[in-house]
């Protein structure tokens, strides 16, 4: 049973909160107050929609001592009794600790690893994936940083995705991508099988991340642009170098204000991940099993150009429909991995 008193809590808040927007709350708290609101607001529609489930199962069941309702009685009592787990399941989903970065803005990494110019080459085919996904959800999709090859692949790309749980839908995505084909540098046919590490990071402000001036070190210098297309005259790019922990950013579009800004998102991306990492290691070990870890060296998922298959190996979901995820549709691989967790984290609260 789902406990009365908890549900009862929920929607006292949400009603509280809904009536100190109505009155016009203080400048410094809508923001506050709008954010928690819209959390509730499908948590509450859902306990509205089980409760008047129960209140219509009731009502049936005292129809059946009337004969003439009791042949419609039982239908609807039937009809009922089939309904109610589903909507007590997705109450209890519902219900579940949600993510406080979930409805974020993504940053989004990309790095070749192992396969020299091919992981490279499979490092561009992955930006490409997830741009046309991006535009495909009505999101976002702003190139931050973007390091070509000489063969058109990519050394290094970085990305800032925004729209509607753009994290919460994005998040499964860090880890080792690999990919088995033939190279179009290789002239013999054979298969290779190179890889690219991808990190999908929740975007922090700057009240989550304080970081001091002194912890920083900021070089400027000449900048070719994005992908060596366009040659500055000056020293437009901005490499930030955060002291106490060694991590490097660059942003190197045409304005020096700009990359210092996006250069500065990054940073603090990565710190405030860190700090996300810290608390999940110590708040329970056992997420590591979990889908989502964030564990950047687990190998996630295979590309199998020869055979024409996507493998996600943490849950063992296959699908023969690589030209469709190559060209951006991850709905069906995203969706499998969020029912996966979630069924996980339910596991975890009841168990």
């Amino acid at each position: 049973m789902l406990p009365a008193d908890r549900l009862d809590q929920i929607v006292n808040r949400f009603e509280f909160l809904e009536a100190r927007l109505n009155a016009g709350p203080a400048a410094d708290e809508i923001a506050r107050i709008s954010r928690e609101y819209a959390e509730l607001k499908p948590v509450v529609a859902e306990i509205a929609e089980w409760r008047a489930a129960g209140r219509e199962l009731a009502e049936a069941q005292a129809m059946l001592a009337d004969p003439d309702m009791r042949a419609l009685a039982e239908d609807e009592i039937a009809r009922l009794r089939a309904r109610l787990p589903e909507l007590e399941q997705a109450l209890r989903l519902a219900l579940l600790p949600r993510d406080a970065a979930d409805a974020r803005p993504a940053i989004l990494e990309i790095r070749p690893g192992t396969g020299g110019d091919e992981a490279a080459l499979f490092a561009g085919d992955l930006l490409r994936m997830y741009q046309r996904h991006a535009e495909a959800q009505g999101w976002s999709f702003q190139l931050l940083e973007l390091a070509e090859s000489e063969l058109g692949g990519v050394r290094e790309a970085v990305a800032r995705i925004a729209g509607e749980g753009v994290f919460a839908r994005l998040k499964y995505e860090s880890g080792v991508h690999r990919v088995q084909r033939v190279p179009e540098t290789e002239s013999g046919g054979r298969i290779h099988t190179s890889a690219a590490t991808v990190a999908v990071l929740p975007e922090a402000e700057e009240v989550d991340i304080d970081i001091p001036a002194a912890d920083i070190r900021i070089d400027t210098m000449r900048s070719s642009g994005a992908g060596g297309q366009h040659v500055n005259t000056t020293d437009s790019a901005v490499r930030i170098t955060h002291l106490p922990t060694g991590i490097v950013v660059t942003s190197s579009e045409k304005s020096q204000h700009q990359n210092r800004a996006n250069a500065m998102a990054v940073l603090r991306a990565r710190l405030y991940d860190l700090e996300r990492t810290r608390a999940d290691a110590e708040r329970a070990a056992d997420r590591r099993s979990q889908v989502g870890s964030g564990d950047r060296s687990e190998r996630i998922r295979t590309y199998n150009f020869p055979q024409g298959r996507v493998t996600d190996h943490r849950i063992n979901l296959t699908l023969y429909a690589l030209d469709r995820v190559m060209t951006g549709d991850l709905t069906e691989i995203i969706d499998a991995l969020t029912a996966h967790d979630q069924a996980a984290r339910l596991a975890e609260a009841e168990g």
